[in-house]
């Protein structure tokens, strides 16, 4: 018996090895993680795959929250992903506020340090291609503010949003998030500032992506997209 053990223990070991490298890269260098929701519209879309940079910020032990070096800070735009303050979740959102910015959002109005955010109309050939079954039910925007640029979308005729954000100043070591689909995401609004250990990493990518609504078809266009 001990040397059958022996004998699956060497022919097993090599894969165990693989398994345990690519679990210790997923955990610190880099990810790929699926996106459920649609709070990311229209920059991510459900069915996405996206790529992590879990080395963008800083370096963590694996499989844990300590980090080791730091050498960059999030800054304003990226879109990062991060455990929930609220619930510890694994979410994906754009970094809208950053320590000691002053935030305000009115009527799906954006303002960063006293200066508003200028939103211009996606053009319809852009919006044709977006993969939502009714696009006529919501409005598109490039929005711009402080030399950041996304695209947003919102809820056609819904300017007022109950989801606000009243004057409100960014802590020391944490950062404010929000979807790009303004009417439709629990973000900052919802969960509050996110600490900035919370954080793991930056999502510049796509790897891949699968559309649900059409028996799992590929997006072609998706592959190894930058996100916006």
């Amino acid at each position: 018996m001990a040397w059958s053990a022996h004998k699956i223990w060497r022919e097993s070991r090599a894969f165990l090895l693989f398994i345990l490298v690519i679990l210790v890269f997923r955990s610190a260098i880099a990810d790929w993680n699926q996106v459920p929701s649609g709070s990311m519209y229209p920059s991510i879309f459900v069915g996405d795959r996206i790529v992590v940079d879990k080395l963008a910020y800083d370096l963590r032990v694996p499989f844990t929250m300590q980090r080791i070096a730091r050498w960059h800070t999030p800054e304003r735009g990226d879109v990062v992903t991060f455990q929930s303050p609220a619930d510890e979740r694994l979410l994906v959102k754009r970094i809208i506020g950053i320590p000691g910015d002053i935030i305000e959002l009115q009527d799906n109005v954006l303002s960063v340090n006293g200066e508003r955010a200028t939103y211009e109309p996606l053009p319809p050939n852009e919006v044709r291609q977006l993969p939502l079954t009714d696009v006529r039910r919501y409005r598109f925007y490039r929005e711009s503010v402080q030399g950041s640029h996304r695209l947003v979308m919102f809820r056609a005729g819904n300017l007022a949003n109950p989801n606000s954000i009243a004057r409100v100043e960014v802590p020391d070591n944490h950062y404010l998030v929000l979807g790009d689909n303004r009417d439709n995401s629990q973000d900052s609004r919802v969960i509050g500032f996110v600490q900035r250990d919370l954080i793991l990493g930056k999502a510049e990518t796509v790897a891949f992506s699968l559309d649900y609504e059409r028996y799992y078809q590929p997006r072609l266009d998706r592959f190894f997209a930058p996100l916006p």
